[in-house]
């Protein structure tokens, strides 16, 4: 047998895993990195956080992504170079942390590395009939695996996509294994980039699980405090936000958008919520002229009306209150926590640490436990009843040698 096989089912069979979980995502704030301990997998998944650590990314690394990042025309050339050397500057990031843990690569069984989306490009977002739901990250796994001499498992949306889905979100998958619990009807609100949540049932009833992108989280805040604070990469604690004024007429231009209306679930990226595009609705509304404060404190009820639409919309006719675990950079918004508070006054919020994951961590963790699944998985019918949430497992793997 191929060494490289044996050393993967040894991995499968052991009865814990050590996983490196990894996460850039699409505000490029830099490689979010927990290295978690596993016992199990399916429904009977256990996993302990050992280590986490955010590495911010320099401005270099950012002006490098951002040379191809959502950009529909590109330099080709730099693209195909930024693939192995995302993957390197990855690798090396996981080899730093292991040294200040005092952990060496041999200590750890696999890396899930989700790699750095460059562009999404669902069906129900490009339009084009002879084409696919279509995602692309880069940061090769074959890199990452030969640099850290550590088993990699990357590319996990590949396989949503080829299988029917969007490529995203996939958190639904990790949230059901490791949050479900009997009796509590929950939802899992992610606010990066882009802000996500997976419905989780009381009744664990996987037919009505469900995931799905709302709209912008983070990332139109984070452009325009860059384009206007350009010593600041985002608004901390939304004190910008919070001296301004909320323009109605650009805030109904923002929300007057076919993704809105469209059916659940549904994906979508920076591709479309992008500054053109908010530039197109300060024309549409007269305000082109608006103050910073002004245009952020929109921007902020923007992505508070996406969520909460969303949610009214999802469970128009709940009578038990909803708990809401909020994990991402948005819960460290004050502004925009205070709006969600306010428009959903029956749902009760708390954070992924009231269940026992750092918020900031749970992105890196979700992915790790996909790997988990990968190897160590059953390939039970997890989300075969439900649009849009193929049950298979997924990521590419590759051997240190």
């Amino acid at each position: 047998m191929n060494p490289n096989l044996h050393h993967l089912i040894t991995i499968a069979q052991k009865p814990q895993r050590r996983i490196i979980g990894l996460m850039s995502g699409t505000s490029l704030d830099g490689l979010d990195v927990a290295l978690c301990r596993f016992e199990g997998s399916g429904p009977a998944t256990q996993v302990q956080v050992e280590q986490f650590a955010t590495v911010p990314y320099t401005e270099e690394v950012k002006a490098e992504i951002r040379r191809v990042f959502a950009k529909s025309t590109i330099d080709f050339e730099h693209l195909c170079l930024l693939n192995p050397w995302v993957a390197l500057l990855h690798a090396d990031i996981v080899l730093d942390c292991l040294r200040t843990w005092k952990i060496t690569p041999q200590e750890v069984d696999c890396i899930a590395s989700h790699g750095q989306t460059v562009f999404h490009a669902p069906k129900s977002q490009h339009g084009k009939s002879n084409f696919p739901n279509a995602t692309l990250q880069i940061g090769d796994g074959d890199h990452v695996a030969v640099r850290t001499g550590i088993l990699t498992i990357s590319d996990f949306r590949q396989k949503h996509v080829a299988a029917g889905g969007e490529g995203a979100p996939l958190a639904v998958y990790g949230d059901y294994l490791l949050f479900s619990k009997a009796g509590e009807d929950r939802i899992l609100l992610n606010m990066g980039g882009i802000a996500n949540f997976t419905f989780l049932p009381g009744s664990l009833d996987v037919g009505a699980m469900f995931s799905t992108d709302v709209g912008p989280g983070n990332t139109l805040l984070d452009a325009f405090t860059q384009l206007y604070f350009p010593d600041k990469s985002y608004d901390v604690d939304g004190t910008i936000a919070a001296q301004g004024q909320v323009h109605e007429l650009l805030l109904r231009a923002l929300l007057n958008h076919p993704f809105y209306a469209a059916a659940f679930p549904k994906t979508t990226g920076p591709e479309l919520f992008s500054r053109d595009y908010v530039v197109q609705a300060q024309q549409q509304s007269n305000s082109v002229g608006l103050s910073p404060a002004d245009l952020l404190a929109t921007l902020v009820e923007f992505s508070a009306a996406g969520i909460v639409r969303a949610i009214r919309r999802c469970f128009p006719t709940s009578d038990a209150p909803l708990t809401i675990y909020a994990s991402g950079g948005g819960m460290h918004n004050p502004v925009l926590m205070k709006t969600l508070h306010l428009q959903l006054p029956n749902c009760r919020f708390l954070t992924t640490h009231d269940l026992g994951i750092n918020p900031d961590a749970k992105e890196a963790v979700l992915f790790a436990v996909l790997a988990n699944e990968t190897l160590a998985g059953s390939n039970a019918p997890l989300g075969s009843s439900r649009p849009g949430i193929p049950a298979v497992s997924m990521g590419k793997i590759s051997f240190a040698q």
